[in-house]
């Protein structure tokens, strides 16, 4: 399906930003994978792609009904097996987005009763990025929950720059550079966003 222009739009922005990373990884979802997570890539039958209908949940640490951003239905390559893909893009920091995550893998799990590879997504500058959530007492150990997670400010974006990839190239703008690496970048993502003919809704 073609991807929706990726244009800057006015406030609020983390909204239109989140709405840009759901797009881009809704079409581009096989060329997601195999950019930024190439330990999952070579598993996954992207002949076998049914995007589950989007997931409305009660959010019980802000009490607001929230919308999964990607939840994504598959299977394993060479198998029958079935599973589920969920991306949440995060666009600003939340010091209790690893419970959220937590929250969401449970109520998809207590939905579908599928395998679930959770991924979280992570653009803004701060460098927090936790990829679990424990529950442990002082005498009792619960359990960990582990996730996936990509955080672009942290990717080296001359890594990307000779890649055919049209998610890297989309996301090129996103990841780590030096303040004189920055028109480089911009005239880099460019070049490689009009081969594809997409916009650069998702610059700085």
């Amino acid at each position: 399906m073609p991807l929706a222009q990726l244009v800057r739009e006015s406030p609020p922005d983390y909204i239109r930003h989140d709405q840009l990373f759901k797009e881009l990884i809704h079409t581009f979802f096989e060329e997601f994978l195999e950019a930024f997570f190439p330990e999952v890539h070579p598993f996954v039958d992207f002949h076998d792609l049914t995007p589950l209908s989007e997931e409305v949940f009660t959010d019980l640490i802000e009490g607001e009904t929230r919308r999964l951003d990607i939840v994504i239905e598959t299977t394993l390559k060479g198998t029958k097996s079935v599973i589920v893909i969920h991306v949440e893009p995060q666009s600003s920091q939340q010091t209790y987005f690893h419970k959220r995550m937590y929250q969401y893998f449970s109520l998809l799990y207590n939905k579908y009763r599928k395998p679930i590879i959770p991924i979280a997504v992570f653009s803004y500058e701060e460098n927090w990025e936790k990829n679990q959530y424990t529950i442990a007492f002082p005498f009792f150990h619960v359990l960990t929950f582990n996730y996936l997670t990509l955080h672009l400010r942290k990717q080296n974006w001359r890594a990307y720059i000779d890649s055919n990839n049209p998610a890297a190239a989309a996301l090129l703008s996103k990841m780590g550079y030096t303040e004189k690496e920055k028109v480089q970048v911009k005239k880099s993502a460019s070049a490689r966003l009009a081969t594809y003919k997409l916009f650069r809704g998702l610059t700085r």
